[in-house]
């Protein structure tokens, strides 16, 4: 199958790169382009499956622009919107114009792949994150949940069994335990595979908004409604509903969500009859719902709808036992992405690994030996090519007293980013700085994200060991 074409449009440079080289290494052909007068002829000659569109840096045009330059001439391709402005007026001015998804900066890259798989899916081209109508999901590969604990083989079989009911269905846990995941097996062991699995981040969609992107909306029912929209939730008919962070959801959007569940039906944005919805509800969230109940914060209600069936996701520090297997299974498959040679991993590098707290659970574990492999392809991963923060989970908190003040700053900014996922504001938090010294720091000890890989270290550098970052020594 071809590689997806992206066609990214926004006058920052670095932004452009860096969501270039993101893009290029998850498998996409990209074309850039600085210029508003350059996107409709790359639209035409170049044909792409999905445009994603920011600003020019010096606001002489903006993001909303272009999606109204492209809508005219073409109705469906999907195009994601970044956002620099994220008030409820241009939130719903991005609707109107047709956007498929869009991005509040400073974003991740996983919710940027994240949201690039769903246009793509929805569009009926690429990826996994929607099923089409009437697709099977037999011959389809299923991302397995690696290990042998007791716990989590325990989980697996309960999967299996919840899987064969119609119920609905609350997993909890830790941010970085793949709820997600848990969510699409239990939509591919049920008898609701062949159809969709939608999901729906419940933090990103404003109450204004709630209605006609989930219930969908009829010709005319708002200025700029030019054609129907059936919604998200018809979207998944016969399929699967995730709503990922419930908890993220306002006392508002809670009270649709409990009608929909109760009566299985909803009305579209100036419709008069009500569409039935034959769809499965999965909701997740890493907060304890209990104590929002007693506070008020979540609809008692709704979480005795959402709770019929419960899956608890434990952290990974409780399944210490499955770290070798999980490591095994990222370094195959960042051998095969990154074009890596990875011997493996010495044993007093897993013995780290083991002991480490892991506060991100399963995602940081993939991030740190993603970062590992980047910097260092070939050989073995040993313990002096890990963090700092990971090694000294059995070195202990002393630094080498030859080490300077300056250095010992970079390690933990290198460290902050790294378990914030290079999110720069929850960064700046961890380090208790503002965001303008974050990115001071950044430029005074060359801190870039390695997977532009346009840094090269300089002669005699002195690299923190396995930080996902390129960096050189003043």
């Amino acid at each position: 199958m071809r590689k997806p074409n992206v066609l990214v449009v926004d006058g920052d440079e670095d932004l452009r790169r860096s969501v270039r080289m993101e893009l290029l290494r998850h498998g996409n052909e990209v074309l850039e382009v600085q210029a508003r007068a350059d996107v409709l002829r790359c639209v035409r000659e170049w044909a792409p499956d999905l445009v994603i569109i920011g600003s020019s840096s010096d606001r002489s045009w903006v993001g909303l622009e272009v999606v109204q330059d492209i809508r005219l001439v073409e109705k469906t391709l999907p195009l994601i919107l970044v956002m620099p402005e994220s008030t409820e007026a241009s939130a719903v001015a991005a609707l109107k114009a047709r956007v498929n998804d869009y991005l509040r900066p400073p974003f991740s890259f996983d919710e940027l792949i994240g949201s690039v798989n769903r246009c793509l899916s929805d569009a009926g081209t690429f990826g996994p994150s929607v099923m089409p109508h009437g697709e099977s999901s037999a011959g389809l590969a299923v991302q397995p949940m690696i290990g042998q604990s007791q716990s989590l083989r325990t989980i697996i079989a309960y999967i299996a069994k919840v899987a064969a009911a119609d119920s609905n269905v609350l997993i909890t846990g830790e941010t970085g335990t793949g709820k997600e995941l848990a969510a699409e097996l239990l939509h591919r062991k049920s008898r609701r595979a062949h159809r969709s699995l939608v999901r729906i981040n419940c933090a990103a969609i404003p109450d204004s908004l709630l209605e006609s992107e989930l219930f969908g909306y009829e010709r005319g029912a708002f200025t700029g409604a030019h054609a129907a929209y059936e919604g998200k939730l018809k979207l998944a008919a016969g399929g699967t509903v995730f709503f990922d962070e419930i908890g993220e959801m306002s006392l508002y959007a809670q009270a649709k969500i409990l009608r929909v569940i109760e009566t299985r039906e909803a009305y579209r944005l100036g419709g008069n009859k009500s569409i039935p919805l034959d769809v499965r509800i999965v909701a997740a969230t890493n907060q304890n719902l209990e104590p929002l109940v007693a506070e008020g914060k979540f609809r008692k209600d709704l979480y005795f709808r959402l709770s019929v069936v419960r899956i608890h996701l434990p952290p990974l520090r409780e399944r210490t036992q499955d770290i070798p297997a999980l490591v095994e299974h990222y370094v195959e498959e960042l051998d095969r992405r990154l074009s890596a040679q990875i011997a493996g991993v010495t044993p007093d590098a897993l013995e780290a690994l083991a002991r480490y707290d892991w506060p991100g659970n399963v995602r940081e574990l993939k991030n740190v030996l993603e970062a590992v492999a980047v910097e260092f392809p070939v050989g073995e991963i040993s313990l002096g090519k890990l963090p700092t923060h990971v090694r000294r989970s059995v070195t202990g908190p002393e630094m080498d007293s030859t080490r300077a003040s300056g250095s010992s700053e970079r390690e933990r900014l290198l460290s902050a980013l790294l378990l914030t996922n290079w999110n720069k504001c929850r960064a700046a938090k961890e380090l208790r700085w503002s965001r303008m010294t974050l990115y001071r720091k950044m430029a005074k000890y060359r801190v870039a994200l390695s997977r532009t890989q346009e840094l090269e270290a300089a002669p005699g550098e002195d690299v923190t060991a396995g930080a996902s970052v390129t960096n050189v020594s003043e």
